[in-house]
């Protein structure tokens, strides 16, 4: 999550440097006593992220500020089974519906019941779907009929499992918006912070942190900013009342925080005090080596803070309206043993459940994989960040198959993207300035490991992320005001979701996008081994360099060799070697095999096997990639 154009966190991570030899019999030993583990999972699993209210606005305005009636909104039902079948036909197994739960939005809905939300402390027009204000029910912006909003939301997910789509929504754990009211809670169910004791900066029970005796103050705008553009707003005062001040989401102890800080949210207090300790109990040693069950079975005995309950209430009452699994954001700022009794308490209602987190600190990802029980974690630091670099023609793709090794004994575990809501969008001129540049970039991100991909929704058809919508930066989609993407309202087509006003250029990286990802889901090699040959062809093959990757995936029926030219002006033609540890694991004869691309009809070639090496002649055009199948 990025609540402002300024990034408040940063984390560098340093690549690793040198080549390696040829890859030993030992080393593939290891990693096919890795992927044992791995042998239950069938495919490889694909996730389309859509920002829900942008996807089927076919409003062209985008007004900077523009109200909804101005700049319009997508609907829950512009996604339509025609629509929903197309995204499935993508090569997708999950849809995360970004920006679902109710957060606050200038919009007034107070003819239904709900309460209007002060521009003071809500950024952009249309609002951040990470300041939550009901969690109990579904944001009215996308429905056609706001008091049948959460039915709505409950016949889409219906629609999206009869399409063969799971389904994710988000939950922000660390913060709660600063005016945070449900209308909705089930019964049994009270509001954050309904009980806490006020006078206290902290305690155990209390779900925020506050500063008694002083009253929070709206922070001082800079660098000419002003809630909605200037324009005139009843409530757009320079006030909110809120006595005794909370604690801001980021951390922030400041009754005033800085514009900066993610003012528009609060801090929810986990049961750690500000001196940093732990008022509950830790996770045995070892622990990290149980089941969900077992940590199931750890916490029943266990009193734990109040958040941990009405977090933990809210993902079951999601659960049990069909929701397949959660993305939650910034996951590491909440304590790790949290997550240990949240997902051992979604897991035992749905073992299947698919739990995604933001963490951004490598040296926190085992924890949060084994004691928080996360399925998968964003690989942003590592294997984003690097081939970032690489796209943008300064970093060298002999930094890539490192970033496999270090990761080895949790590469499933680390979901592989190139764009989201918090990054730039490839094609914008700030990251690669061409969605071409993302194609060899996008087939090592899907193929180099067994790891879900995530595709945002019009990485497809590169979007550029131009609009100046109010609040949010150019370069990435604005996901704080009203407007709509226009590459997508092209594909839409006035709700007939065919691409019928697509340009010529769209409609061929689509069906770039829709071949890869298919054979991905497809692919059993994919879901298997994993070797670099790499560095291999970096000591040992003329033309080769560190514009190009390679490295081989294989299953028992299926043998890959993958390999991608990330230069965008020149090909490469080089003879490609195999190591004769690889010819040997695949029970390779010194004959000739067959070697068909994937993604191409038209390309073959030959690898001839002589002295345990292999040998295959290859042809790459600039940003060119192959993922040749061997027939044996």
């Amino acid at each position: 999550m990025k609540h402002t154009k300024f990034i408040l966190i940063t984390l560098v991570w340093i690549g690793f440097f040198g080549c390696k030899n040829e890859p030993k019999q030992m080393d593939i030993e290891h990693q096919q006593t890795v992927n044992e583990a791995k042998q239950s999972m069938k495919k490889k699993e694909v996730v389309y992220q859509v920002f829900t209210r942008l996807f089927g606005n076919t409003n062209t305005t985008n007004k900077p500020w523009g109200t909804l009636e101005e700049n319009g909104v997508g609907k829950f039902s512009d996604f339509t089974d025609k629509a929903l079948k197309e995204i499935k036909d993508l090569g997708v197994t999950h849809i995360w519906y970004t920006g679902v739960p109710h957060h606050d939005v200038i919009t007034d809905y107070t003819q239904y019941g709900i309460s209007n939300d002060d521009p003071d402390i809500v950024k952009g027009r249309a609002g951040s779907p990470y300041a939550v204000k009901d969690y109990y029910n579904v944001n009215p912006d996308l429905a056609d009929n706001v008091d049948n909003r959460l039915e709505e939301f409950e016949a889409l997910i219906a629609r999206s499992h009869n399409a063969g789509l799971k389904v994710i929504i988000d939950i922000v754990p660390n913060h709660v918006a600063r005016n945070y009211q449900s209308a909705s809670n089930p019964e049994g169910a009270s509001d954050f912070g309904a009980e806490d004791d006020t006078t206290v900066a902290y305690a155990v029970n209390n779900n925020f942190y506050y500063n008694p005796g002083e009253a929070f103050k709206v922070p001082e705008w800079k660098n000419g900013y002003q809630p909605l553009g200037g324009e005139h707003h009843p409530m757009a005062d320079g006030k909110f009342e809120e006595n005794p001040a909370k604690w801001t989401g980021n951390g922030s102890r400041a009754s005033q925080p800085d514009m900066y800080d993610w003012y528009e949210t609060v801090k929810v207090n986990y049961g750690v005090s500000p001196d940093g300790h732990k008022d509950f109990d830790e996770l045995p040693d070892g622990f990290d080596n149980e089941d969900y069950k077992a940590h199931f079975e750890f916490w029943k005995a266990k009193t734990v803070p109040s958040s941990w309950k009405k977090f933990k209430d809210i993902a079951l009452y999601w659960t049990a309206k069909g929701v397949d699994g959660f993305r939650y954001d910034m996951a590491e700022m909440v304590p790790v043993e949290f997550w240990s009794y949240m997902n051992s308490h979604i897991k035992m209602k749905n073992s299947d459940a698919f739990l995604l987190a933001e963490v951004y600190n490598p040296s926190l990802y085992r924890d949060y994989i084994k004691k928080g029980k996360m399925d998968y974690l964003y690989d942003k630091v590592q294997l984003y960040d690097t081939i970032k670099h690489v796209m943008q023609g300064h970093g060298k793709t002999d930094n890539i198959p490192p970033i496999q090794d270090d990761l080895k004994d949790i590469e499933h575990h680390m979901l592989h993207f190139l764009e989201n809501h918090d990054e730039q969008r490839i094609a914008s001129p700030d990251f690669a300035g061409s969605a071409e540049k993302g194609k060899p970039a996008m087939v090592v991100s899907a193929t180099i490991s067994t790891s879900p991909t995530m595709v945002y929704f019009g990485q497809e058809f590169g979007e550029p992320g131009a609009e100046d919508l109010g609040f949010g930066d150019p370069t990435r989609t604005s996901i704080f005001d009203y407007g709509s993407v226009p590459s997508l309202v092209r594909w839409v087509n006035n709700k007939q979701f065919d691409g019928g006003q697509s340009t010529t250029e769209e409609k061929e990286l689509r069906e770039f996008y829709k071949r890869l990802l298919n054979f991905t889901i497809q692919s059993s090699a994919l879901a298997g081994n994993y070797q670099d040959i790499h560095h291999y062809n970096r000591e040992n093959t003329p033309n080769y360099d560190d514009k190009v990757l390679s490295f081989v995936r294989w299953s028992d029926k299926e043998h890959l060799i993958i390999m991608s030219n990330f230069d965008a002006e020149n090909g490469r033609d080089f003879e490609l070697k195999i190591p004769e540890g690889i010819t040997e694991t695949w029970e390779l004869n010194n004959q000739s095999y067959e070697l068909s691309d994937q993604l191409n009809d038209s390309y073959s070639t030959e690898l001839t096997v002589a002295n345990g090496e292999g040998l295959a002649k290859i042809s790459l055009k600039p940003l060119q990639s192959l993922i040749l199948k061997l027939k044996k």
